[in-house]
């Protein structure tokens, strides 16, 4: 088979897999809904007002939020093992998504208790306030160990003393809007709006854009510092890039659906399994696929298999994502004996 061909069966895969997902997810649920009352109400034609309701107010919104938030963590993960030369970093592990969440969690208790509203605006600044002091914190630690095993362990650390902070937040609010940041603070896509997804799309594209646009730069990186300059790539100004990057991908996604753990590890290393070949251009995209494609499953579990209770998105990702991060850390071990 040609690396062409294979490329694109491999594409067509992915996009299948994000279409059948994306369909189930508007299909099943506590109430199930046959395919014709789904087809009925997205085509306006719907009189079974429940029914429209479901479907454009509730089912619609959350799968296309899940969509592009998946893809915004798997690219997150991807800038973050760039620049780190690492597999196993990621927005989970390298403390960022926590610092987003400890900013947030904040905010909306500060704001909450004045009887302010927080926008989407306001969520996403204040987690990428809180994504940034936690990178910054990693990349002072990162110039000080020699290891990076240490440095993925440092940031373990930062994401508990930030989880820490948050529990104690939200356990000891008095408003009921606070305490039910709980959930939040677990991972959920429930209660989206068309206002966040319309906010989330922007800026989820924008990123995408702009990660796409850096694939030829990452490539030369990928092979060393030395070979990238040689190459006439500004290695300063490019290391800025993905920090910025990743951060305000990790620090979206975590605005609006709180930490969401293994996804930004798993998903790259899944397609680059998948495609055999490392090359950025062909994983980028095949990473916001991939990742749009984890995440539509693991809601639609978190949804379905114990309804009408739902469970977080970030424990139903942590039991799919954790066992093919450990699959993936023994496998490299073996390639290197």
């Amino acid at each position: 088979m040609t690396t062409t061909r294979r490329l694109s069966l491999a594409y067509l895969a992915l996009t299948a897999g994000v279409a059948v997902l994306f369909a189930l997810n508007l299909f099943w649920g506590s109430v199930s809904l046959t395919p014709g009352a789904v087809a009925a109400a997205l085509l306006g034609r719907g009189e079974d007002a429940l029914a429209v309701g479901i479907v454009l107010q509730l089912r619609l919104p959350r799968a296309v939020m899940v969509v592009l938030l998946g893809a915004a963590l798997s690219a997150a993960g991807y800038l973050l093992q760039t620049f780190f030369a690492n597999p196993i970093a990621g927005p989970f592990v390298m403390g960022v998504s926590s610092g987003a969440k400890l900013a947030v969690a904040l905010t909306m208790v500060v704001f909450l208790q004045q009887g302010l509203l927080t926008g989407s605006a306001t969520l996403i600044i204040a987690a990428f306030a809180g994504s940034m002091a936690a990178m910054a914190f990693v990349l002072v630690v990162a110039r000080r160990v020699p290891r990076m095993s240490i440095l993925v362990i440092c940031g373990i650390m930062i994401g508990y003393i930030c989880s820490a902070i948050t529990d104690f937040a939200v356990t000891f609010a008095d408003d009921s809007n606070i305490v039910n940041l709980h959930n939040w603070s677990m991972g959920s896509f429930s209660g989206v709006s068309w206002d966040n997804v319309g906010t989330m799309t922007v800026v989820t594209v924008f990123c995408m854009v702009l990660t796409i646009l850096l694939s030829k730069p990452m490539d030369a990186f990928r092979l060393g510092e030395v070979y990238a300059q040689s190459m006439g790539v500004n290695v300063k100004l490019f290391r800025v890039q993905l920090i910025l990057l990743s951060s305000i991908l990790s620090a979206t996604v975590t605005a609006f659906a709180g930490p969401i753990s293994f996804v930004g590890i798993a998903v790259p290393h899944l397609a680059k399994s998948l495609f055999h070949t490392s090359k950025p251009l062909f994983i980028i995209p095949a990473s916001f696929l991939g990742g749009a494609v984890f995440c539509l499953f693991c809601d639609l579990l978190a949804r379905t298999m114990f309804a009408p209770t739902e469970l977080s998105i970030g424990s139903v990702t942590a039991v799919f994502g954790a066992p093919i991060v450990i699959w993936m850390m023994l496998h490299r071990d073996k390639k290197r004996q």
